[in-house]
């Protein structure tokens, strides 16, 4: 469809002061009758010309030379009406005599749907990442890159790279009015081109150059541009686990994840201590997680981000795959093969904050485009970082889309929320008078309070079987509930009070353990009033907190059998399983996101044991029913005492509601062997010692009960049978009765 006949002066002096945003209405073919005779008039801007030509169609056809209208670089011709739209080319000599052939922008129509632009207005354009952006599109049978991008305050928004000189004047886009979109499509761009907007705001006259917000790609910091990538060329091979993943429920299934750094999991010391590729992380993580027994992998963030330090936490590009790695295609071949190897990819996901990066999403089109302008509402003093408007729709169309892509495009499994507890509350981090109250008068986030119901919403209606975990610190109630319900409709919910009690309680020396128990024992009170992940994460491992085994008291010895006891306790308590790189194998040193971890340690004994006994947690875990089945429910939980303080020893059941089999745990809390130990059971038998995280092949001192036990018949802590036990130190058991 053809644009005006003529155009304006105003157009022009828009044109040359790089002020147009309709170059369409200007530039590009337009017809027109001229003595009754109708013809085609076809409007160019290059700068940087010193002659163009048009050639009307195929290769024979004559050069026709166009006629310059102003110095700046405007040329125009009159051709027949005859010519075709857009198949026409133009043949450019710039200063210097390089000539070029190219296809006219400006003959191409308006690509972005009236339906679309309604949609994204609404914010209910949950795929609107295949039309924001960049994408590859072939528009009668010429193919360019189309682009989009959300600049409501723009004056003027042009896409600059290479191919350009970088020069906002050459390529401005078209403004589709209230939606605040712009679009262009440049034919003869191809994939892996570089790029950027470059935007004169509005608002000040401000001239800002930034990157695509929907891009696929990025380059390595510390550049800058966005990339024309195509996500569609992959071809996958996980069908039948995407298929399984549609009927799998993970509130009753084994979850055990293991968190990683891609960056510092390991280097290449050979080779400068160079990351390694998502290709040799699929050669190497991949295997190591799986032997270990774990079910998933959560991967610190990999959308980009420009700084190091921030892991990933403060992203510039939130639908890119960090270039840090590889290229896109490699990640997803990372994730076919963990999903190929029975293992899920869960993506940590920060939408709470973004940095204020110049490239970035601050002040993007010369205002507080995604954020608040005032600071109290803005600004995240805790991390120095810009605070997403969630009262706003097209920001809030960006993250539920962004969320959406990863799922969508790259099959993740996923996504476990950054930082809710800062999203939840406008008082977070703040002082009095530092923040401005609700509607109501409250401190709750309302905007934030509906974005992620109506993400939760949208990931478990899109992508059946996917999981969303918050982490979330404080006491808000229903993050794991259904939205129906009045929760946030999360599938899953860290929870950091059973890790703040347990390091708080095993940090302690055993010889106090005896006042504390109720740390120990205290999360039952609350375990299951949300679905909770037992989290020990990298957060616990930085910043001056030590890594998990220099947290525990005593000697050595003693220090491994304290985290072989900590892990114990935590296979055994309800609750989904995450435990942070370098965790399962007791690494001496706080985490650092600069180097590998201290992977000669696992030629040790002791660091060895540690790895032999996740390995083994991880497996009974998933084998056993009654360990994960009813994880989130009172029916798989039974206390059989919790009141032996004296001896820091406790004892409860796991069951399994179908299988009504049950688990039996002990854990001797304190460096005392204690022989001849009764607990209570509900049914005579052998119970089998299943897990003993003082045997020999652990690195521990092999106290036990060789191998099992047989119950007598005689009431104990209220069961009708007593098991008598010889309790290693520092230790946990798990006993099952054998069928007779």
């Amino acid at each position: 469809m053809l644009a005006h006949t003529a155009f304006e002066e105003d157009d022009l002096d828009a044109l040359l002061a790089g002020r147009l945003g309709h170059p369409h209405r200007m530039l590009g073919p337009h017809r027109r009758t001229v003595e009754g005779v109708s013809s085609l008039f076809i409007r160019a801007w290059f700068p940087f010309a010193v002659r163009v030509d048009v050639i009307p169609g195929v290769s024979t056809d004559s050069p026709t030379p166009m006629t310059r209208l102003h110095e700046a670089g405007l040329f125009e011709v009159m051709l027949p009406d005859t010519i075709s739209v857009p198949s026409y080319r133009f043949r450019i000599e710039e200063a210097g005599g390089s000539v070029v052939e190219r296809h006219d922008p400006y003959a191409f129509s308006l690509l972005v749907a009236d339906f679309e632009l309604h949609l994204f207005s609404e914010g209910t354009f949950h795929k609107g990442y295949d039309c924001l952006g960049a994408h590859i599109r072939s528009l009668e049978g010429v193919t360019g890159v189309h682009f989009v991008v959300w600049a409501p305050n723009a004056a003027r928004v042009s896409v600059v790279g290479d191919f350009n000189r970088w020069d906002g004047r050459c390529h401005p886009m078209s403004n589709r009015g209230t939606s605040g979109l712009w679009e262009l499509f440049i034919p003869g761009l191809t994939e892996r081109t570089l790029y950027k907007y470059e935007i004169l705001s509005r608002h000040d006259d401000r001239l800002l150059v930034k990157a695509d917000p929907y891009a696929h790609a990025a380059e390595l910091r510390p550049r800058t541009a966005s990339i024309v990538r195509e996500l569609s060329h992959y071809v996958w091979h996980d069908q039948a686990w995407m298929a399984a993943r549609s009927r799998w429920n993970p509130l009753t299934s084994p979850i055990s994840i293991y968190e990683v750094h891609m960056g510092s999991w390991m280097r290449v010391p050979e080779e400068g201590q160079r990351w390694l590729t998502y290709e040799e992380l699929a050669h190497t993580l991949i295997p190591y997680a799986k032997d270990l027994g774990y079910t998933h992998l959560e991967l610190m963030p990999v959308t980009e981000h420009p700084f190091d330090g921030s892991w990933g936490y403060q992203s510039t590009g939130y639908f890119s795959a960090t270039s840090r790695y590889g290229q896109p295609e490699e990640f997803m071949a990372f994730v076919d093969a963990a999903h190929q190897a029975g293992l899920g990819v869960i993506l940590d996901w920060a939408p709470a904050h973004f940095p204020d990066d110049p490239h970035g999403l601050a002040t993007f089109d010369g205002t507080h485009l995604y954020d608040h302008a005032d600071p109290r509402r803005g600004y995240h003093p805790d991390w120095h970082s810009r605070i997403f408007n969630y009262d706003r729709t097209e920001v809030r169309g960006f993250l539920l889309n962004s969320a959406l892509f990863w799922l969508d495009k790259y099959h993740i499994d996923g996504l476990r929320v950054d930082a809710v507890a800062s999203m939840l509350y406008l008082d977070y981090g703040r002082k009095p008078g530092e923040w401005i109250p609700n509607t109501f008068g409250g401190h709750e986030n309302l905007g934030a309070i509906s974005l992620l119901k109506e993400l939760n919403i949208l990931i478990h209606r899109e992508f059946p079987g996917a999981m969303t975990i918050a982490e979330e610190s404080t006491s808000w109630p229903g993050v794991s509930r259904p939205t129906y319900a009045g929760g946030l409709g999360f599938t899953f919910k860290w929870n950091m009070g059973w890790m703040h009690d347990m390091l708080t309680y095993f940090s302690r020396d055993p010889i106090y353990r005896r006042f504390h128990q109720d740390q120990l024992t205290f999360g039952l009170l609350y375990a299951f009033t949300e679905n909770f992940v037992l989290a020990l994460s990298h957060d616990e491992v930085v910043h001056g907190k030590r890594a998990l085994v220099d947290k525990m008291p005593g000697d050595v010895w003693q220090r491994f059998a304290n985290l072989r006891l900590l892990y114990g306790c935590m296979y055994g308590h309800p609750g989904k399983k995450m435990l942070f790189m370098g965790g399962e194998f007791g690494q001496w040193k706080e985490w650092n996101h600069d180097a590998s971890l201290d992977w000669h340690l696992c030629e040790n004994e002791l660091h060895h044991g540690i790895r032999r006994l996740i390995r083994d947690l991880n497996h009974l875990y998933r084998t056993e029913p009654a360990l994960h089945e009813a994880d989130l429910d009172w029916s798989g939980f039974q206390w059989i005492d919790f009141n032996d303080t004296d001896n820091s020893v406790i004892a409860y059941l796991r069951t399994s509601p179908t299988t009504k089999s049950s688990i039996v745990c002990v854990c001797n809390l304190t460096p005392v062997p204690r022989h001849h130990y009764r607990i209570g059971v509900p049914e005579a038998g052998w119970y089998r010692e299943l897990i003993n995280t003082d045997s020999f092949c652990y690195g521990g001192s092999n106290v036990g009960n060789s191998g099992g036990v047989h119950s007598t018949h005689s009431p104990s802590h209220s069961y009708p049978h007593t098991l008598t036990l010889s309790l290693p130190p520092l230790a946990v058991l798990m006993l099952k009765r054998e069928p007779a």
